[in-house]
């Protein structure tokens, strides 16, 4: 049986010891040193599920925790490297994002997507935390939120990406077209982002809008199903022949809809993160320095469209 390390955090245990630490010792996921305050951060280093520690809250891919009925679950990978994360609503029994990072080691393509029904129930929610199906019923596909095509470096890797924990309900059609082109054209521009530079770094975060009740299509016997879909994006790179790191980062809005025309143009779904942020009542990449974070939430959609390679 397949060694699977994954780290729990019940966020109403964080938010109450009250700490704001927020460091990042990967040798992949480098954090930027500029900037010292620390405020609205994520507390790194807790206790988590199983007695051992949960160090990951404080990675740049993670938003602001919410806390309350949430569970901070971070699926990890027998060599010890971090698969994706998830915050996951107990109460509402959904996935409010899933969060990981592209690097040029997690992207090598050495598998292929799992075949057959490899969709199962993520081992580390507690019972009566989900609901327990494993299909969204007629016209709803199960919407990968951690694609699967982002995690071909290993078997296990991939098999990780079909708990149902990932998943959100979408509407086929937006799911196989309309969302994979986001999803296919951030795993290609980071591929060719990495010719220039191949410590480069992609920080993602994608969900539903699961917290807003006019944001949800419906609550069909306990499923909620998001009108919305997001993703949040922080690239961390070096121009050529330059030390130092810069970042830039791109923010995607989706109606989740069921209309074959439904337009898959990546432009026309692009937002601020500042926009995203308002949207969501999510706050991404708090864990930047303030300066950078500030610098990246605050670039306009135009200048967001400037700076990234998108497809007309």
């Amino acid at each position: 049986m397949k060694k699977t390390t994954i780290f729990a955090l019940l966020l109403s245990f964080v938010f109450a010891l009250g700490f704001t630490s927020c460091t990042v010792d990967d040798e992949v996921r480098v954090k930027p040193e500029q900037g010292n305050n620390d405020d609205g951060k994520n507390p790194g280093g807790l206790p988590g599920g199983g007695g051992v520690t949960n160090s990951f809250s404080d990675n740049l891919e993670v938003p602001k925790l919410k806390g309350g009925n949430s569970l901070f679950i971070t699926h990890t990978l027998d060599n010890g490297d971090v698969n994706y994360s998830v915050e996951w609503d107990k109460e509402k029994k959904s996935n409010r994002w899933s969060c990981w990072t592209l690097t040029k080691k997690n992207t090598e393509d050495n598998v292929k997507r799992a075949r057959g029904d490899q969709f199962a129930f993520d081992p580390m929610l507690p019972a009566g935390s989900y609901l327990e199906v494993l299909n969204f019923g007629r016209g709803f596909d199960r919407g990968h939120l951690c694609p699967s095509g982002d995690r071909k470096s290993s078997r296990q890797a991939n098999d990780q990406t079909f708990y149902m924990s990932n998943m959100q309900p979408q509407y086929s059609y937006f799911n196989q077209h309309v969302w994979q082109a986001m999803e296919n054209w951030t795993r290609e521009n980071f591929k060719e982002e990495l010719h220039s530079c191949s410590d480069a770094v992609l920080y993602i975060c994608r969900g539903g809008t699961i917290d807003n009740p006019s944001y949800l299509l419906k609550n069909f016997k306990g499923l909620l199903v998001p009108k919305y879909f997001f993703a949040a994006q922080l690239l961390q790179y070096k121009e050529r022949g330059q030390g130092q790191w810069k970042y830039k980062a791109i923010g995607f809005w989706y109606e989740n809809v069921s209309n074959k025309d439904a337009d898959t143009t990546l432009k026309i779904h692009v937002v601020s993160i500042k926009d995203l942020q308002d949207r969501t009542n999510i706050d991404f990449f708090c864990n930047l320095p303030d300066d950078i974070e500030n610098k990246v939430e605050n670039v306009s959609r135009d200048q967001v469209l400037s700076s990234w390679q998108l497809p007309n």
